[in-house]
């Protein structure tokens, strides 16, 4: 799927007019690589993880010359799925799920910095 029909598609789903979600998918965006380009995570909780990895210093082979160089380090945007999206892929989930869980971990009041950590006790 193309940007064009996946604004279509939003834009049929939500009712919102296509220039509005293409305004949001847009923002969207922008907010992803300017988060990645400082240097931050992207965790969009059930989707997956969008970050900065760092490939490694290595050997290569020029295919024209056969010569062989030295590709420098270098820095590359990734995602990581995340187990929700994978079992939806692998058909053990519904897509349904994905907006099930951005909407039990989304509260427009809250503060995301001031989220309360789950799983510990104790302070640990």
């Amino acid at each position: 799927m193309h940007k064009n029909e996946f604004i279509k598609q939003i834009a049929r789903e939500t009712s919102l007019p296509q220039k509005q979600v293409n305004q949001v998918v847009k923002a969207t965006i922008e907010l992803i690589a300017h988060s990645l380009r400082n240097g931050d995570k992207v965790v969009l909780t059930g989707f997956g993880t969008f970050e900065v990895r760092t490939r490694r210093e290595r050997q290569g082979v020029n295919p024209h010359t056969k010569e062989r160089i030295v590709i420098p380090q270098t820095q590359t945007p990734g995602f990581t799925a995340s187990n929700t999206l994978k079992n939806i892929v692998l058909g053990k989930a519904e897509p349904s799920l994905l907006s099930n869980e951005f909407d039990s971990n989304h509260n427009e009041n809250e503060i995301p910095n001031q989220r309360r950590r789950r799983g510990r006790k104790n302070g640990v």
